[in-house]
């Protein structure tokens, strides 16, 4: 493989290293490496830069390759240039390494590649339900799109492309925009309790890639991982892909059965426990605060990685919500993924990981081969939102809608179906699990539904063993306070 390193000189004692076959241009390649010996600290604020002459001159690369390199680090805010003086290390930056996470988890480090001679059979892609023009969407997990701030997005559009516009346009860190790293840093610690710092921080296209990614990362074909029996079938897709055999653990009203996992783990060894805590997918309840202590115990005592996801966070009606499984992990085995999705709009593409440094190189590594990075320019708009207190105030609004919508599509469900329908109101989350007690065809019901201009999904879509269940999930964030009652009406005049 034809490598070059700028070897050492002086104040320069960290050598650069371009891979001429690697999938990254060489300019990126010393922004990667400039910036990570920057986090790291290897690089201090205040240390001046080689001149860009010398540097490619090291490095047989053209001059405007460094030049192209250093430009981005200015712009990112890495790197600082004084006239005639020269390049330096920003002295603005200050401590970025933030409150360690944990670096003693031991997981895999590097990213395993392997070429079957059959291809396996390809999962079910994901595709929005093409409904008739007009159906009121039940099963829609997503927030409401008509209660998005679009001016204010654009705005940020704006004002980001006007002074970063060069920068975000080009290439850059696979992580993600450093400063949406390190807002969604300071968000978490003051909302969820995590201690980590941007360099814990990969920002993802969404949720969805952030568990592909973890996957891969955590995953090797032939591997175990524990789900929920009910639960986020696009998740276990994920894990299948990595070529993970997925295992379901029996759930009740307190969440994951912790003595069902340990039982599962005497049959199998287990890798990876997947778990969403907080509104457990898809019947909302919440694992209570004994079981995460014995989650996390028995975890750390079978040296298994967690994968939280916590998807809906933000959207508690009754008291505080729950913090996550990773605020207490003190030993670095939880991979948490969260989104930005249900919160402003699914469109936007914002998820992210938290993770301990050691696996987040090897999810970085894997990310850079998918795509290369994310949408900069998205990303640094949101940043400005999350800074300008805009998202907070967006988060409060809508969760007052989200609480009466609640209230709205229950109130209309005891008073059609009376006590053919059983559920309880969950403190949080954006939709109902109902139990549904009438002896119809449940999924029959739900088909024949869609004739009458309303879309719901049964449980069967949520078990794992696919089997019909006498079970539905309204979702009640998509639809509005007059649409509610009109899709509860239209499903009771479809019942069989």
């Amino acid at each position: 493989m034809d490598r070059i390193t700028a070897m050492p000189r002086s104040l320069w004692e960290l050598p650069i290293e371009i891979d001429r076959a690697a999938a990254l241009p060489p300019f990126l390649q010393i922004v990667r490496s400039l910036s990570a010996d920057i986090q790291r600290g290897r690089l201090r604020p205040g240390d001046r830069l080689p001149g860009s002459r010398k540097l490619a001159a090291s490095l047989h690369v053209h001059r405007n390759t460094v030049l192209a390199a250093l430009a981005e680090l200015i712009a990112e805010g890495w790197l600082e240039t004084t006239p005639r003086r020269g390049t330096f290390v920003s002295r603005a930056i200050g401590n970025l390494r933030g409150s360690p996470f944990s670096r003693r988890v031991a997981l895999r480090t590097h990213v395993p590649a392997y070429l079957p001679f059959t291809l396996p059979e390809a999962p079910a892609a994901y595709r929005p339900p093409n409904l008739p023009r007009g159906t009121l969407d039940l099963s829609n997990g997503a927030p409401d799109v008509r209660l998005v701030p679009v001016r204010l997005i654009g705005r940020a559009y704006r004002r980001v492309l006007g002074l970063h516009g060069s920068a975000l346009l080009a290439y850059g860190d696979p992580e993600g925009n450093t400063a949406l790293r390190t807002v969604l840093a300071s968000m978490l610690a003051r909302t969820r309790g995590l201690s980590v710092g941007a360099d814990n921080i990969l920002v993802t296209r969404g949720s969805q890639m952030a568990l592909l990614l973890a996957a891969r990362a955590l995953l090797r074909p032939g591997d175990a991982v524990a789900v929920e029996e009910f639960g986020y079938r696009p998740a276990w897709e994920a894990f299948r892909a990595a070529g993970a055999t997925v295992i379901p653990v029996a759930i009740d009203r307190d969440g994951m059965d912790i003595n069902a996992l340990k039982q599962v783990s005497r049959r199998i060894r287990l890798c990876v426990v997947y778990v969403t805590p907080h509104h457990q997918y898809p019947t909302t309840v919440t694992l209570k605060a004994a079981r995460r202590l014995a989650l996390l115990a028995f975890a750390r005592s079978e040296r298994m990685a967690i994968i939280e996801d916590d998807y809906d966070h933000e959207f508690h009606y009754e008291g505080r919500p729950v913090l996550p499984l990773a605020s207490a992990d003190y030993e670095g085995l939880v991979v948490y993924i969260g989104t930005l999705s249900k919160i402003l709009a699914p469109g936007l593409r914002i998820g992210y990981i938290v993770a301990p440094r050691a696996v987040l190189r090897n999810i970085t590594a894997i990310r850079s081969l998918l795509d290369i990075q994310g949408d900069l320019a998205t990303e640094a708009a949101v940043a400005t939102l999350i800074e300008d207190g805009e998202l907070e105030r967006h988060v409060a609004r809508v969760r007052r809608v989200y609480a009466h919508r609640r209230e709205i599509l229950a109130s209309s469900l005891r008073q059609t179906f009376g006590e053919d329908v059983a559920f309880t109101l969950p403190p949080g989350g954006m939709a109902l699990w109902v139990r549904l007690r009438m002896p119809v065809n449940v999924d029959g019901w739900a088909r024949r539904s869609v004739q009458y201009g309303v879309s719901w999904y049964t449980g069967q879509r949520y078990a794992f063993d696919e089997k019909p269940k006498p079970f539905a999930r309204f979702s009640f964030a998509w639809l509005n306070e007059r649409e509610l009652p009109e899709a509860v009406k239209r499903m009771a005049a479809a019942r069989p």
